[in-house]
């Protein structure tokens, strides 16, 4: 489990333990609304914590879309290829899932990394390299 769903998971349940001891003082109705409060907690936090991975899937799906005629528009001679990070998978899940690689096929030892906000709004926010010292597609950052 990441340090983040640790953190996420310790803070809800403290939450929900609070609420839950804070209804045993009460009486009647107020009670009740106590549990019924902790359990709605519990039950929205258990649908965000199962949803959220399929959530990040879909807008990684859309940002990768919208790179696509980006990339043919600014390449339209270049062949390439797109991926994106495993964040369901152990050992990736510090990384943002978010950037989304390119690896041209004229240049296979750089990774250009693209940050996708909108149609409109989308930049090369970074680069990584196997020993290479000068970037065939390094894009100037528009102001």
């Amino acid at each position: 489990m990441h340090p983040q769903e640790i953190i996420e998971l310790m803070i809800v349940g403290a939450v929900i333990v609070s609420i839950l001891i804070i209804a045993i003082f009460l009486k009647g109705r107020r009670r009740k609304n106590g549990w019924l409060l902790a359990l709605v907690i519990f039950v929205a936090y258990c649908i965000f914590f199962v949803a959220r991975p399929f959530w990040i899937d879909a807008q990684i799906d859309k940002k990768v879309k919208l790179l696509r005629p980006y990339l043919e528009e600014h390449y339209p001679d270049e062949k390439w290829t797109i991926s994106t990070v495993p964040h369901r998978n152990d050992g990736f899940k510090h990384l943002n899932p978010y950037y989304i690689g390119v690896v041209f096929e004229n240049e296979p030892e750089a990774t250009y990394y693209y940050w996708v906000e909108s149609k409109d709004n989308i930049y090369q926010k970074g680069r990584a390299n196997n020993g290479l010292e000068e970037f065939k597609h390094l894009e100037k950052r528009k102001e």
